[in-house]
């Protein structure tokens, strides 16, 4: 529709309306970064007061962001969806008091690890080579090296509830269902949880209709120290009828996952074309060099 033959209101055609109205614009112009989720995961060393441990070990924790991190015995938390993705901390040798130990190298969020997936540095996979590796051991030792660090992410988003709920100093608290997201990135937690969602896919079940129990088990490491793993019981035998506002929640879960990865892609397409030129330099130099070599100096001939 041409914006000039608009002499009528037409409220079934809001980008010609929003156009001749002025304000096509300004869903853009005032761009909200992505809403902070808190992040949920296992708290695997105690918090001691004194002589006091105030919080134990093998707990579950939830980061409120601007808020308090609110910790509970077990959980119930109710899946709306889940993505993966790569990430690999890199750390800072040369860090000083108060600067970062590193930083995280972390790809764009799918629905499946079968494709290459952009990174925030301007490569795919952090690193990890694309397609099936058939003999490990014969790969160089510094692609090894590399492999191992690149995390692979089971990414839960949802509503949880802690169960004997504390803050940080072992006080009771009052929790409320809250969303959250939850970066699984341990090997054997990353299998555990997704048992779940493969139940649910096989009797075609939605995650959103359904509850998952969570509580942990102890491991010991080689040097004395324990770590946690999650242990869950899915519930099928209740089915969670779906209300207006989980309709909105799963909307708002979507357009967080959205945000992310625009923000990684931008990153990547940042890195990409910095590296582009970096090659370009270097192809150049390369070229000037391999043309002196065929100068001849008149004087020393």
């Amino acid at each position: 529709m041409n914006q000039t033959n608009l002499v009528t209101i037409d409220t079934n055609n809001y980008e010609s309306m929003a156009k001749a109205m002025g304000i096509a614009t300004e869903s853009n112009s005032n761009e909200k970064k992505a809403q902070q989720l808190p992040r949920f995961r296992i708290h695997h060393t105690p918090i001691i007061g004194g002589d006091e441990v105030l919080v134990k070990g093998g707990t579950y924790k939830l980061e409120i962001p601007d808020g308090e991190t609110l910790y509970g015995k077990t959980a119930t938390i109710r899946p709306f969806m889940q993505r993966y993705m790569y990430k690999r901390f890199v750390k800072n040798n040369s860090a000083k008091a108060g600067e970062p130990l590193g930083i995280y190298h972390k790809t764009v969020m799918s629905d499946t690890l079968n494709k290459d997936l952009k990174d925030n540095q301007g490569g795919f996979n952090c690193g990890k080579p694309a397609g099936w590796i058939q003999d490990f051991d014969a790969l160089p030792d510094k692609t090894k090296e590399l492999i191992k660090q690149i995390k692979r992410v089971r990414v839960i988003f949802g509503l949880v509830d802690l169960h004997g709920s504390t803050n940080a100093s072992g006080k009771d608290v009052e929790f409320e269902t809250t969303p959250f997201i939850w970066e699984i990135d341990n090997r054997d937690a990353f299998k555990t949880i997704g048992a779940n969602f493969t139940k649910l896919a096989k009797m075609k079940c939605l995650p959103v209709q359904h509850t998952i129990a969570l509580a942990t088990e102890e491991r010991k490491l080689p040097n004395g120290s324990v770590f946690y793993l999650p242990t869950s019981t899915l519930n099928l035998s209740e089915k969670v009828s779906l209300s207006d506002t989980d309709q909105t929640m799963f909307a708002d879960f979507l357009s967080w996952i959205e945000n992310y990865n625009q923000y990684i892609v931008s990153e990547w397409n940042v890195e990409a074309s910095a590296k582009a030129v970096d090659e370009d330099m270097a192809t150049a130099v390369s070229n000037i060099i391999e043309d002196d070599s065929d100068f001849v100096d008149v004087d020393k001939s």
